[in-house]
C-alpha cells in the first residue's frame, strides 16, 4: 500500500477560530463608528489583515492615517490573540480526534496546511500538535490559497508525492488550491459551496472509518 499524506486546514476544519476574528473585527469597526455584520465577516475569510481593514474602511466610507491604520491592525491582532490564548481542547470540532487517530493507527502521514500565523499556538492550546508530522502555516508561505503553495510544501515536508496526498478544507479557495496541487480534495462544510471538491462532508461525524480506509487503498489517491 502506497503511504499517503493527509493535509488539514486549521480554521473551520480542526477548530473554529472564525468567531474570534469576527469579534475582533467587529470591535475594531464599532470603535470607528462602522457597523459590521457576520455577512461582511464572511467576505473577509482567507483575506489578509491589511485588505480586511481596507474593506471595513470602504464599507464605512472612512479614511484614516497610515499611522492609525497600522495601530488598528496591531490592536486587532492582539485582541484575537487574547481570545485564542483561552482556547482548550473543548474547542476541537466534532470527531477530528477520531479521524486523526485513525490515520495515525494506519501509520500514515499528517500535515497542517494553514494560512494562519498563529497555527502552532492554536495546536498547542488544543493539545493536538503532537499528532502532526509537519506544520506549514502563514510563516512558511508567500502565496495565499487558491495558490497550491501551502499544500505542495506540506507534501514535500511529509516526503509524499502530491498525487498521494488528501486535503481537508472548508473554503472554496482551499479546495481550488488542493485541486491545483493534484491532490484529492475533501470539503468540510456545505456541498453547494464546496462543490469543486472530490468529496464533501458537513463535518467529520459524517466521515466513517470505511471512507478513510478506502482513501488508503485507492491507488488514485
Amino acid at each position: 500500500m502506497t503511504k499517503k499524506g493527509f493535509i488539514f486546514d486549521l480554521d473551520g476544519v480542526i477548530v473554529d477560530t472564525a468567531k474570534y476574528h469576527f469579534l475582533a473585527w467587529q470591535n475594531l469597526a464599532n470603535s470607528l463608528g462602522i457597523s459590521f455584520t457576520e455577512e461582511q465577516n464572511e467576505q473577509l475569510k482567507g483575506v489578509s489583515r491589511v485588505r480586511s481593514l481596507e474593506k471595513i474602511l470602504e464599507w464605512g466610507n472612512k479614511t484614516i492615517s497610515e499611522e492609525e491604520f497600522t495601530r488598528l491592525m496591531t490592536d486587532k491582532n492582539e485582541e484575537y490573540l487574547k481570545y485564542i490564548s483561552k482556547m482548550d481542547d473543548s474547542e476541537i470540532l466534532p470527531d477530528v480526534v477520531r479521524v486523526l487517530d485513525t490515520i495515525i493507527k494506519k501509520d500514515q502521514m499528517i500535515a497542517l496546511g494553514s494560512a494562519s500565523k498563529n497555527a502552532r499556538v492554536i495546536l498547542d492550546k488544543v493539545a493536538l500538535r503532537d499528532k502532526f508530522h509537519a506544520i506549514v502555516d502563514g510563516t512558511n508561505v508567500t502565496k495565499a490559497k487558491p495558490d497550491p503553495e501551502v499544500f505542495l510544501i506540506g507534501a514535500k515536508e511529509l516526503n509524499i508525492a502530491p498525487e498521494h496526498c488528501i486535503v481537508f478544507e472548508d473554503s472554496v479557495a482551499g479546495i481550488q488550491a488542493a485541486n491545483a496541487a493534484n491532490m484529492i480534495s475533501i470539503g468540510i462544510g456545505e456541498a453547494k459551496i464546496l462543490h469543486e471538491a472530490d468529496y464533501v462532508f458537513k463535518d467529520f461525524t459524517e466521515m466513517n472509518d470505511d471512507f478513510l480506509n478506502n482513501l488508503l487503498t485507492n491507488q488514485n489517491a
